[in-house]
């Protein structure tokens, strides 16, 4: 989302080299039309950027121009002999009050090695940009107004030198993007500590991956000392049974399952006591997908939660469906209660939007992103890597 931010910005909040006083009206008029060229090159360029640090490197770039018109406004005041009539003023004066933008305004105000006191209305205009990526990434907007809020108070009232504005605004960034994710609880720790077998149960909509993320969780437990047993409560779809058959015979772990069309909730109840008697640690539960949209079949999801009474609902869904996934899950949510989340396919999900989305509206923590097809490929959920996905690492 935020692809190479911090390059893009260091290269054009360096310091510019000290360039010796023209002194000469050739000098000038050479300086001001450097100036000209500069203002067609960016005239011709489109002013709409895929992502913020275009945005804001283009912003930049204004300022750079302003910088130069101003060095010949004050060669003109300390030279007066010279005249820079081939050149209208107007010209210049248009492309300063066109080119106004949040890096411009601030930098026009203090000196090369002053200060600003940084305003709402400076943030306002910072954050229009913003804006624009975040909504493009699939962030939604209940989550964007928070950032806004974040970097409001992060920002207003704060002094800040020019040659911090870069790592100031980058920091506040960060920290705003940070406080909408929530940190999960050590799973496998909870399973350790628990004294009866722990009891997890996965529901979601029809092919979001949870049987494969089930999987993936029953090696991770296994691969810390953790037993398992797998419960095939997913006894309407086609092959389902034997997916998770086949996955159990991989890593040699027990799957308790019944016929198709067999009530789900009797298939749990037999894995959990198949876990007493053998003193296992965890049960993990597969259930058949479930549209949201459909409330009759989320409310038989209750039956299922009120005979296995699990340690842990998690909801299972596809990273790159962006928001249509955080409608699902809040809608799981309000009709059953979700604990956590395992997001899928977030190793192709570009825009990595649903990610900041899901567990904010929610309040619930992410516990395991899914990266890949193999049984290792099952991530715990860890906020500073979020920022690496989306370029602010």
């Amino acid at each position: 989302m935020f692809e190479s931010l911090k390059k893009k910005l260091s290269s054009f909040f360096r310091k510019p080299k000290e360039e010796e006083k023209p002194s000469k009206k050739k000098e000038a008029k050479q300086k001001q039309k450097k100036v000209e060229k500069k203002v067609e090159r960016k005239s011709d360029k489109s002013s709409t950027k895929d992502n913020i640090k275009d945005k804001l490197r283009d912003n930049i770039k204004k300022v750079e121009i302003e910088i130069e018109a101003e060095k010949i406004e004050e060669i003109n005041k300390e030279k007066p002999k010279i005249e820079l009539s081939e050149t209208p003023k107007p010209a210049v004066q248009e492309v300063q009050e066109e080119k106004q933008g949040f890096f411009s305004k601030l930098f026009k105000k203090i000196a090369p090695s002053g200060t600003i006191t940084l305003e709402q209305k400076h943030v306002d205009e910072l954050f229009e940009e913003i804006e624009i990526t975040l909504l493009e990434n699939n962030v939604a907007l209940e989550v964007v107004d928070k950032i806004r809020s974040n970097l409001s108070k992060d920002l207003v009232g704060i002094e800040v030198k020019k040659d911090k504005i870069e790592s100031t605004i980058l920091t506040s960034l960060k920290n705003s993007i940070l406080e909408v994710l929530i940190e999960p609880p050590n799973l496998v720790e909870e399973i350790k500590k628990s004294l009866t077998p722990y009891v997890i149960l996965f529901f979601g909509i029809n092919g979001s991956g949870k049987t494969t993320s089930i999987a993936k969780l029953a090696s991770i437990l296994q691969k810390q000392g953790i037993s398992s047993v797998l419960a095939a409560g997913d006894t309407f779809r086609a092959a389902s049974i034997e997916q998770l058959q086949t996955h159990g015979n991989k890593l040699k772990i027990p799957v308790i399952a019944s016929q198709y069309g067999s009530d789900p909730a009797s298939v749990a109840f037999d894995a959990i006591k198949y876990a007493e008697k053998n003193k296992i640690k965890a049960v993990l539960i597969d259930t058949a997908g479930r549209m949201y949209t459909k409330a009759n079949l989320l409310r038989e999801m209750e039956k299922i939660i009120r005979i296995s009474k699990p340690n842990l609902k998690i909801f299972v869904g596809e990273s790159i469906t962006g928001n249509d996934m955080v409608t699902q899950c809040q809608t799981f949510n309000e009709t059953i209660g979700i604990d956590g989340i395992v997001l899928t396919k977030s190793d192709i999900d570009e825009k990595g939007g649903a990610i900041l989305s899901v567990s904010y509206i929610t309040k619930k923590p992410i516990y395991y992103l899914g990266v890949g097809q193999n049984y290792s490929d099952l991530e715990i959920f860890n906020s500073k890597k979020v920022l690496e996905k989306i370029g602010l690492g």
